[in-house]
């Protein structure tokens, strides 16, 4: 409802409200056939109506002075809030200005002594390595069998004990060196929000694909580390075979260094003037060495004794001969001779066979043997070549 609504309603109320009031109360036996009676009030009724026309006029122009005043002012106000909010908006770009100036200059300034410092560190550092460089030089200096005397570093003490005697702040700064040569500083000067988010993304993907190789390389070397404990267990089992087939000890080989040479008894005390290739030729060959002496020895004896036998004729057979037969003639004279040269002759055939089949049985053997140290050199190559494979992983 609008304000013209409002005030023609109030208006016909008013005028409602004073007919009534104006109006003389009648009698219902006074007046009604008297017609200047009835002019009479109708001339009231009029005059009325007139004055209350003119009140109505005068109010409606008052009014409309009223509403041109108020829409004037809520017209001036309103451009006073739009030269406020644009002398506001102003002042707080301003403000906005002189912070990020002065957030800019404390940054220009922060990083001017990050900068400073870190030169400072950096020609620290170096002159540390440089000391430390000649340090180890001097060191390295003269034949390496020889103990020369510790030279005393700065105040009279060494690389260690300088090393020793830092104090925490020298080690926090000797950290803080190292850290800013590993690690660059992030560039977010001026990145908005949007770039921040994007920086911060890239970030955990990185940390993401940093943690999961850390985990890869873990488990890697986990594993290494079980095959090559698998593998040293394998190798100690073969040097133990390999040490009861050489009659040592089980232990023998499994240890860093090779077992020991005892080249004499405990208990003499003579000198030994013998070099080391005699005393090592005296432990070359092992078992199979000696079994092959032995039986070459026991040949020798064998065939000597046989040799030196006392050879005797058979006796003559007076009478006649066993088996035989009707019609053959006697035996000749020096056939039974013959016969036993033809017998010796056959038991030297016989101890030949046997000591060749002897030899032969040897030889057998001594290249199973052999075959199988060969195998053995081959497995532990393998072994050797695998576990330098290993190493040069875990290097790369």
């Amino acid at each position: 409802m609008s304000d013209d609504e409002e005030y023609t309603s109030e208006e016909e109320e008013v005028v409602e409200e004073t007919r009534e009031e104006t109006k003389p109360p009648q009698t219902p036996a006074e007046g009604e056939g008297d017609p200047e009676f009835i002019k009479r009030q109708d001339q009231k009724r009029s005059d009325l109506d007139e004055q209350l026309k003119e009140y109505i006029s005068e109010w409606r122009k008052q009014r409309a002075k009223e509403e041109d005043e108020l829409k004037k002012l809520k017209e001036k106000q309103a451009k006073r809030k739009i030269s406020r909010a644009e002398e506001e908006q102003k002042m707080a770009q301003r403000k906005k200005e002189e912070e990020e100036r002065r957030v800019r200059e404390a940054e220009e300034k922060k990083q001017r002594e990050i900068e400073e410092k870190r030169m400072r560190l950096e020609e620290a550092e170096k002159k540390r390595q440089a000391m430390l460089q000649a340090m180890k030089d001097k060191d390295k200096k003269g034949p390496n069998f020889t103990i020369a005397k510790k030279e005393a570093g700065v105040l009279g003490l060494s690389s260690a004990a300088m090393e020793r005697n830092k104090t925490k702040e020298q080690l926090e700064e000797e950290k803080k060196i190292s850290l800013s040569f590993r690690i660059k500083p992030l560039a977010i000067e001026g990145f908005n929000e949007g770039k921040l988010r994007e920086k911060a993304q890239e970030l955990w993907e990185l940390i993401v694909k940093l943690e999961t190789e850390k985990y890869d390389l873990e488990e890697r070397q986990k594993r290494q580390d079980y095959d090559l404990k698998e593998l040293k267990e394998r190798q100690k089992q073969q040097l133990r075979h390999k040490a009861l087939k050489k009659g040592l000890d089980p232990e023998a080989l499994t240890g860093k260094y090779p077992p020991k040479i005892q080249v004499a008894s405990k208990y003499e005390r003579r000198v030994d003037t013998r070099s080391y290739d005699d005393k090592k030729k005296l432990f070359e060959g092992g078992y199979n060495t000696v079994y092959a002496e032995t039986l070459e020895k026991t040949w020798q004896e064998r065939q000597e004794r046989f040799m030196q036998r006392t050879k005797s004729k058979l006796p003559k057979w007076f009478g006649e001969r066993p088996g035989k037969k009707a019609g053959e003639p006697e035996t000749p004279e020096g056939e039974e001779d013959a016969k036993a040269d033809e017998d010796i002759v056959e038991d030297e055939d016989e101890v030949e066979e046997e000591v060749v089949e002897e030899e032969d049985e040897e030889a057998e053997e001594d290249e199973e043997e052999e075959e199988e140290e060969e195998e053995e050199e081959e497995e532990e190559e393998e072994e050797e070549e695998e576990e330098e494979e290993e190493e040069e992983e875990e290097e790369e």
